[in-house]
């Protein structure tokens, strides 16, 4: 809902951002996840968002409502208070205060630019509800007062013109001696960032008792970040404060530079965990069916909310009342960096722009992927087409494999896992069509045995269904299938995960290899914490699970190991030194006594995951950032895979984005190819 200065075309797209915002916030409202009527009369389009919008516009409500809310509740014993709402847009905040009857002393300002104003005054006089809230004093209103009512004012002003706004203001009531509360939400950043700073500034030395609640985005330079600002800047609506002050850190020193006494920052997703009650967490995850974890928790780390205040006695601090100080990470310490080159592929490769895809080595120079969602036929869908990726006289090529030649139809399936148990066989597990329908079964997937290199446009791969019999455990995503070794026989270890009924599973099975039937082996120690999205891969006869995304929706970061013993096996902690970052949606490797953690997501939202080493013998645990300077395209390394080549030491990425909130969905173009040599010397 920014509003910046004028500047026809700018300033039209701009309030365009209001409109579209105003029509999110109707559809979260509509879906339950805010308590809502007056949005509907406010916003005359309907349309129904993605969950994942839902999500942000109903985070960005709970922040500014929870910010509100306070300041009326701590200055409800001074006679008169006054809320200023700047670049308000269609927002109903007034009338749901209104409604609550928490307005007894207060008055609320809303400006916005002219014609939005106008607008917004219009829809208020002709809807009788809205108007008899407001109190409508009736009569045309002059000059820039849009609308008047008892305790609402609504002007029609351009924010950067700061003298004519404060004249504005004064004409319209507007006192400088009584606690006053202002409100950005999202309007600041679409300014110059001089006029913001001027706007702040002014509040601070104008204002005898000032309250500030600002939300806005942050952190533009790193992948997710550069796709949010590519969004706004085609839009015509930059983003001109995020260079200035990219972060939690920035944005409090300039309140503080600017005259404010007090001031507190958080990201969303320390709001969400920190300031939201738990069941109201578990009333909002459990409202649609979901499954875009990812881009929610990036989302949320790209978003703050802050609040500032000066003169007030006690001193305001809603972000810290209630609840233990959030801990705000300092930098990731890493023990160096890993140069990330695109792989050279002279044919196209558009296939393998894709996310929730599985990718497996079937041979030592060839690796097959199945399954996601990405680009294909020049348009985003399920994948359905499988490809293999082939290395030939030192350069890696991607191949389509068009003949499928069997009845048996893929069905382009996301979050599946794929095990190659012999030269010819690869048997694929679970996965899912969308988040509300059941999870799939297996299917074999046959290839010959042996490919020629040089003209892999042969490669075939049949599939074959197997028994609903063997399907029960399967019938999930976001899992794991693990090659463990029992009594020396070969089992797949099927672990955690989610299905269409649980969002998060703690269970396993373990799957004979070759007859396909479940087992039951005893295994001893404490059983781990639910998780999916956790990584897991073969060590020494057992299994090493990592992180993962646990019940409340929080990232873990254990390290576990299943450990084989005569009669069966044992579940082990590993400890690392520092402690691992929590994390989930990475990939993972083991190598020579150590583990290898591949991307992801954490909620350290200073940096973004690289490849984090662990020493399986001492439990050292350090983080290595990927440079990327050599790609023209922001590296997403989450929903990625990865194949580890042993020989070379080299670590082959393919794929990886998502949908990055209402910013559109971006896919990592290229497969990219990380050296790992210098980092996997040993000690």
């Amino acid at each position: 809902m920014g509003r910046g200065r004028p500047g026809a075309p700018r300033s039209a797209a701009v309030q365009g951002t209001g409109g579209s915002s105003a029509v999110s916030k109707c559809s979260a409202a509509a879906r339950g996840y805010v308590q809502d009527r007056f949005l509907r009369l406010l916003v005359g389009r309907q349309r129904r968002r993605a969950p994942l919008v839902h999500r942000g516009y109903y985070i960005r409500a709970r922040a500014v409502d929870h910010c509100a809310q306070d300041f009326l509740l701590k200055t409800q014993s001074h006679p008169r208070t006054q809320i200023l709402s700047l670049g308000a847009g269609f927002d109903s905040l007034y009338f749901r205060l209104k409604d609550m009857g928490l307005l007894h002393h207060a008055v609320v300002y809303e400006v916005d630019f002219p014609n939005v104003a106008c607008q917004k005054a219009a829809l208020i006089k002709r809807t009788k509800e809205l108007s008899a809230l407001a109190g409508d004093t009736g009569g045309e209103e002059l000059g820039v007062i849009a609308f008047s009512g008892e305790d609402y004012k609504l002007l029609g002003m351009d924010l950067s013109e700061l003298s004519e706004l404060e004249r504005a203001l004064e004409g319209a009531g507007l006192d400088n001696e009584i606690p006053t509360l202002f409100i950005a939400e999202v309007v600041l950043t679409y300014m110059e960032y001089s006029r913001s700073d001027a706007l702040i500034q002014w509040a601070a030395d104008h204002f005898s008792q000032a309250c500030f609640v600002l939300y806005e985005q942050m952190h533009p330079q790193d992948p997710f970040g550069r796709v949010m600002q590519q969004h706004f800047s085609q839009l015509n609506s930059a983003l001109r404060s995020l260079a200035q002050y990219p972060d939690c850190e920035a944005q409090q020193r300039r309140f503080f530079e600017k005259g404010w006494t007090e001031c507190s920052v958080m990201d969303m997703n320390e709001f969400f965990t920190h300031c939201t009650p738990q069941d109201e967490q578990q009333r909002v995850q459990a409202l649609e069916p979901f499954d875009e974890y990812e881009e929610w928790h990036l989302k949320c780390s790209h978003y703050f909310v802050l609040t500032a205040s000066k003169g007030m006695e006690p001193s305001w601090t809603p972000l810290l009342s209630n609840m233990a100080v959030p801990h705000h990470d300092g930098p990731v310490r890493t023990a160096g960096s890993i140069a990330a080159a695109v792989c050279a592929m002279p044919s196209e490769t558009s296939g393998l722009r894709r996310y929730g895809h599985h990718s497996v080595l079937i041979e030592p120079n060839m690796i097959l992927t199945t399954g996601g969602f990405g680009e294909e036929d020049g348009q985003h869908c399920r994948v359905r087409n499988f490809h293999v990726l082939i290395k030939h006289a030192g350069h890696w090529k991607a191949v389509c494999v068009k003949k499928q030649n069997s009845g048996k139809r893929w069905d382009g399936r996301l979050y599946h896992t794929v095990s190659r148990l012999s030269n010819s066989l690869a048997l694929v597990i679970g996965g899912r069509t969308s988040p509300s329908s059941a999870g799939l079964g297996m299917l074999w997937l046959k290839f010959p045995e042996t490919c020629n290199v040089s003209d892999p446009d042969d490669f075939t791969v049949e599939l074959v269904s197997l028994q609903p019999a063997s399907e029960p455990a399967a019938l999930r995503w976001r899992h794991s299938a693990t090659e463990v070794i029992f009594k020396g026989e070969k089992y797949l270890f099927l672990y955690g995960g989610r299905s269409a009924l649980e969002p998060v599973l703690g269970d396993w099975y373990f799957l004979h290899a070759k007859e396909l039937s479940y087992t039951v082996i005893p295994v001893e120690g404490p059983v781990p914490e639910s998780r999916h999205s956790h990584s897991a891969c073969s060590w020494n006869g057992g299994v090493l699970v990592a992180g993962g995304l646990g019940a409340a929706e929080q990232p873990l970061g254990s390290v576990l190991f299943l450990r084989a013993l005569e009669h069966g096996f044992q579940w082990q902690t590993v400890e690392t030194h520092p402690p691992l970052i929590p994390r989930y949606s990475h990939t993972a490797h083991a190598h020579d006594g150590k583990l290898l953690l591949v991307g992801g997501v954490w909620f350290h939202s200073s940096s973004v995951p690289g490849i984090t080493v662990i020493d399986l013998m001492t439990g050292l645990c350090l983080d290595y950032t990927i440079n990327v300077e050599h790609l023209e395209w922001p590296l997403m390394l989450h929903n990625h895979s990865s194949v580890f080549l042993p020989e070379e030491k080299e670590l082959l990425l393919i794929g990886g984005g998502g949908n990055c909130f209402s910013f559109g969905t971006h896919l990592n173009p290229e497969p990219v190819l990380l050296s790992l040599s210098n980092i996997l010397v040993s000690h």
